[in-house]
């Protein structure tokens, strides 16, 4: 493809790219997964869980700017059918620009933080963390770029090395004494890193601004879909706020810890997701029957792998808590439990936020947003009254009467099969939720942290094998899923075929 002419074209070879740059970006993002896990394990540790309320604080609100600065600029370079050089140089500058002044925002808005939650602390940190918006304002494009052209690897790279850097930056800081820096330091440097890796792997720089280029098409795009993640923004983090302002930065630090432990990994895990199968489906949206079974074996793909590990997750929380956090995190426990249910019906309506996005749909994407905020807005509220477990009780439910709402939502505008991914997604809820049931059962039978998380490993493993051994469907969704892993190997054919 010219660089000055660049457009998507669905060839032949399409499905074994998308299918090892799966393979890459999973890879990478298990690799992700642990940094941010031992980071988590490394520096509870390390510091208290006042000082990372504190961090939660600034971040629930500051973080909204960070929805303005991508102005969701990134996945309409990303999923537009032509992009030419100039409208990618643009782009960069409106992503930079953007950053940098909501930078300025953060730094002049920082005693008002403060003031909401009345932690004078805040000040100095939401002006240590402004200075991220700018970083990711330059790295948005450069990260589009690599997304657009599915150069899983050098955007791998990167993805590792940013966290990976910015966590040893944050033990440096912690070992010294520094408290709460730390935890600001270990933002500034992920951001950086991810920025100056942008640059390193997509190997272009931006030529100056001009005017006469047509950018409405994808202004337009990006202008519904920051409305959508606004409002999901708004659902996502009324948890964070609630806690903060109803019980202190103390609560809120057991909570952001399994929030942290199992959420934000959960997220890294389902982000390579979208990096796969943005560009894929943009390239098939002519051909309905193969865009909708792409989305079918994407939901199982994401069952049989997120979805089985968040049943392990149920079952041993209690010993995962102990090993992972120490004794002065045990009020996390239930906090994890309830996540982690909410994990498992988030995990399986985010083949959904693909087909949106790949059909350019972002308004009617808008509307739902705005439905699913509501119901979790109310929920946790509601579950508020019950104290921080019970804000996580709501932040569970949520999820689990939105499910078949949101599969019943895309299925109106896209050409989805929404009978199989109703049944597949009920079929994965059911089987490894007895799964995390007998993993449980079986973890009570013991003592000691160690032996409870390997026994609730032995009864999740167990119960998986009888599905698998008495139910034929299971069997074959296993296949499918398996498909995937041998066409990146180049032994299966390059497009998944339709359902027979």
């Amino acid at each position: 493809m010219a660089d000055d002419d660049d457009v998507l074209q669905a060839g032949p070879a399409l499905g074994k790219r998308a299918a090892r740059g799966a393979i890459v970006t999973v890879g990478s993002q298990v690799v992700r997964m642990a940094v941010q896990v031992g980071g988590v394990v490394v520096l509870a540790h390390l510091l208290t869980p006042h000082d990372y309320g504190l961090v939660a604080m600034a971040l629930a609100v500051v973080g909204i700017g960070d929805l303005f600065r991508d102005f969701g600029l990134s996945s309409a370079a990303i999923q537009a059918q032509r992009l030419t050089r100039q409208q990618r140089d643009n782009l960069f500058w409106l992503n930079t620009g953007i950053g940098a002044l909501l930078g300025v925002l953060a730094f002049a808005c920082a005693p008002l933080v403060a003031a909401l939650y009345d932690e004078p602390d805040l000040v100095p940190i939401t002006r240590g963390l402004a200075l991220t918006f700018l970083l990711n304002g330059m790295a948005t494009q450069y990260r589009a770029h690599l997304t657009r052209h599915m150069r899983f690897a050098q955007l791998a790279a990167v993805d590792v090395a940013s966290p990976l850097l910015g966590l040893v930056a944050g033990i440096v800081l912690a070992v010294s004494g520094a408290g709460w820096w730390a935890l600001v330091g270990q933002q500034v440097m992920t951001a950086a890193t991810l920025a100056a890796g942008g640059v390193i792997a997509a190997r272009w720089l931006p030529r100056r601004p001009r005017r006469g280029e047509p950018m409405a098409g994808l202004l337009r795009f990006g202008w519904n879909l920051l409305g959508t993640q606004l409002v999901g923004y708004a659902s996502n983090n009324v948890d964070s706020l609630t806690i903060g302002l109803r019980f202190g930065a103390q609560p809120l630090g057991v909570y952001n810890r399994a929030f942290t432990l199992l959420m934000q990994p959960l997220t890294q895990l389902r982000a390579p997701s979208t990096t796969v199968a943005l560009p894929v489906l943009s390239r098939l949206r002519d051909q309905p029957e193969r865009f909708g079974e792409f989305v079918r074996r994407g939901q199982l793909a994401l069952a049989y792998t997120l979805v089985a590990g968040l049943a392990f997750v149920i079952a041993a929380t209690g010993p995962l808590t102990s090993i992972l956090l120490g004794p002065q995190w045990l009020d996390a426990e239930p906090v994890l439990r309830f996540l982690a249910a909410a994990g498992v019906f988030q995990t399986l309506a985010y083949v959904g936020y693909w087909v949106y996005l790949a059909t350019g749909l972002t308004n009617v994407l808008l509307r739902y947003t705005l439905v699913s905020a509501s119901i979790r807005i109310t929920c946790v509220l509601v579950g508020s009254i019950w104290g921080v477990v019970g804000v996580a009780a709501g932040y569970a439910v949520a999820p689990m009467l939105a499910w078949p709402l949101s599969l019943w939502w895309v299925a109106r505008h896209t050409p989805v099969p929404l009978r199989a991914l109703l049944s597949g997604g009920t079929r994965a809820v059911v089987m490894f939720g007895s799964c995390a049931l007998a993993g449980w059962a079986a973890s009570t039978l013991v003592t000691g942290a160690w032996a409870q998380l390997a026994l609730a490993l032995v009864g999740v493993g167990a119960a998986f094998a009888l599905w698998y051994l008495t139910v034929p469907r299971v069997r074959k969704d296993l296949s499918e899923v398996a498909s995937v892993v041998h066409t990146a190997r180049g032994t299966r054919s390059a497009a998944p075929a339709p359902a027979a």
